[in-house]
C-alpha cells in the first residue's frame, strides 16, 4: 500500500523553492493525467519514467516511493488488445473492401501493430501506475 506522509507534503509547501509546489507548471487534477503525462501522480512535477519503460525508484520533487507500485504485465495485455482490435479490424475491412495481395497485409498492418503497441505502451503503463497510486493512497 502506497503511504502519503503529511510530514513530507507539509515540508514540501513550506519549502518557498519546491518543485513540488512551483508555481510555473500547470496545476494537474488528478494523479491519472499526471501518470498517463509520466509525470508523478503525487505532485505532477517530478518524471516517472527513467528509460522508456523503467520506473524510477522516487519522484525527484516529492520524494513519492515508486518501487511499492507494480504493474506487472497489466499495461502490456491491455496494449496488445487494444492494438490487435484496431489493427485486426483494419486490415479485415481493407481485404473485403479492396481485396490486397496478401504481401500488402504484411507491409501495412505488421509495421502499424508494431508503432501501434510501441506508441500506447508508456502511456498505458503510466495509467496503471496512476489507477493503483490513486486507489491504495
Amino acid at each position: 500500500m502506497i503511504q502519503d506522509k503529511t510530514e513530507d507534503l507539509k515540508a514540501a509547501r513550506d519549502e518557498g523553492s519546491s518543485r513540488a509546489v512551483g508555481v510555473s507548471a500547470a496545476p494537474i487534477t488528478t494523479p491519472l493525467k499526471a501518470a498517463i503525462r509520466g509525470q508523478c501522480p503525487r505532485c505532477g512535477q517530478g518524471r516517472l519514467f527513467q528509460g522508456f519503460l523503467k520506473v524510477r525508484p522516487a519522484c525527484e520533487a516529492c520524494g513519492l516511493d515508486f518501487t511499492r507500485i507494480q504493474t506487472g504485465d497489466g499495461p502490456a495485455t491491455f496494449i496488445m488488445q487494444i492494438a490487435g482490435f484496431i489493427v485486426g479490424f483494419s486490415a479485415l475491412f481493407v481485404e473485403i473492401r479492396f481485396h490486397p495481395p496478401m504481401w500488402v497485409h504484411l507491409i501495412v498492418w505488421l509495421p502499424l501493430v508494431v508503432a501501434l503497441s510501441l506508441a500506447l505502451m508508456r502511456p498505458g503503463r503510466g495509467l496503471m501506475i496512476g489507477l493503483q497510486y490513486r486507489n491504495q493512497r
